[in-house]
């Protein structure tokens, strides 16, 4: 095979005991065990960096991951020209050195194999993953023209994982998916003193949270005024948001970090941050949508609800629409349509107010009311096309989540 060197020298290369992942990639994952020790996989670090970063660029030098070997381990860090991430993970490094691959072949690679333990070492033009009985080889890439990610700006608060994954993952999944309307396509995250708030809509629909967190002291500072100052005001990509809520969202606690328009989320072992889209958002305008007024209240069980919105769906016709009726100790779930047919499902459910009737779009009823699956939820029905409140009935102080629907213009109009 030839001299073999690594990534600068003749003769370095580094091990990667993996004997934390073997029957244990899931225990890790759904328990968050790895992330209070720290010990992160190489393959389990390279696939996550690749879902984060996914390659949609020809450029070399925004597909490819930079792996930098010394005595604390290995760090893998990448960037596509807008994301950036750093993932450190536990490794025996018998010399020091760096070399440069594809992310994609190097997630590939690592992801089918099941041995015990692997070695890492530059032969050549090329990258060497060994084990007992196997070798295969990545071709470098330059590693003088590779772009490196840049580190996380200063701290600003910090929360629980938890409350991160129970606010970021709806409120990101309220956003537009349309990318001719990057103001809706975006996550809105700001801070005023002990208050963290996150925000999005896609015009149809908006989510909100107040997670709780603890604002980082040198954040604290009063500003001119005396007033609390903003230490966080970013507009981020909520496709990132929402793989942050899904990665970061198993770690016991993360850290958010922001100045001068750039935004990172660490935790043991990671760091990922971008740029705040700079465009101006419309909070006020949104803010007054959370202001209800309603003319009805119903608490209803939230998984009959969706259970009974996912058959009324097979009825719904072209336009989707589920019809939600109101009454006394009820609330009534139909569905119709000429070619379909029609369906027509009572609930248990406690009314305050007004025996209404409204239609909605049921992928939107269904995405409402996923975030308080196993509990009782709350809608807040206003007049008109006003749009709909999702609570949990019991507040969750650690998410506070409010979900909007805008109903849809019936075809007929309502009894009220």
């Amino acid at each position: 095979m030839g001299a073999t060197r690594a990534f600068r020298a003749k003769g370095q290369h580094f091990a990667q005991d993996r004997r934390d992942l073997v029957g244990g990639r899931g225990y890790g994952a759904r328990h968050g065990a790895g992330y209070e020790r720290g010990e992160r996989g190489l393959a389990e670090a390279a696939a996550q960096l690749l879902k984060l970063l996914p390659v949609r660029s020809a450029q070399p030098g925004q597909a490819g991951v930079l792996l930098s070997a010394d005595a604390g381990g290995v760090e893998l860090s990448a960037s596509d020209g807008e994301v950036w991430a750093r993932v450190q993970v536990p490794a025996q490094v018998h010399e020091d050195g760096e070399v440069v691959v594809s992310r994609r072949a190097l997630a590939e690679t690592l992801g089918t194999l099941d041995a015990p333990r692997l070695r890492l070492c530059a032969e050549g033009a090329r990258l060497a993953v060994r084990t007992d009985r196997a070798r295969f080889a990545l071709p470098q890439l330059d590693l003088e023209a590779y772009p490196r990610p840049p580190h996380p700006p200063q701290a600003v608060g910090v929360l629980s994982g938890a409350d991160w994954r129970a606010a970021a993952g709806p409120v990101a999944s309220a956003a537009s998916r349309e990318d001719a309307l990057p103001l809706f396509t975006a996550v809105r995250m700001r801070s005023l003193g002990a208050t963290l708030s996150l925000l999005a809509t896609d015009r149809f629909r908006l989510a909100a949270a107040r997670p709780a967190w603890r604002e980082a002291a040198a954040a604290a500072a009063a500003g001119p005024t005396g007033e609390p100052s903003a230490s966080l005001d970013v507009l981020i990509p909520a496709g990132l948001v929402a793989e942050l809520a899904r990665q970061a969202g198993r770690a016991v606690e993360l850290t958010l970090h922001a100045a001068d328009g750039r935004f990172a989320l660490s935790w043991p072992g990671w760091a990922v941050g971008t740029a705040s889209l700079a465009v101006t958002f419309p909070d006020r305008q949104l803010d007054q949508l959370l202001r209800v007024e309603p003319e009805a209240t119903v608490r209803v069980d939230a998984d009959e609800l969706a259970a009974a919105v996912g058959r009324a769906a097979h009825y719904a016709g072209p336009r989707g629409a589920v019809t939600l009726e109101l009454g006394d100790g009820e609330l009534c779930v139909r569905g119709s349509d000429p070619l379909s047919g029609e369906s027509a499902e009572t609930l248990k459910a406690d009314l305050l107010g007004d025996r209404l009737t409204r239609q909605y779009q049921a992928r939107y009823l269904l995405d409402a009311l996923r975030p308080f699956t196993g509990a009782p939820v709350r809608l807040q029905i206003q007049s008109a096309l006003r749009p709909t409140l999702f609570t949990a009935a019991t507040p969750d102080p650690g998410a506070d989540l409010r979900y909007l629907v805008v109903p849809l213009r019936p075809t007929t109009d309502p009894d009220h």
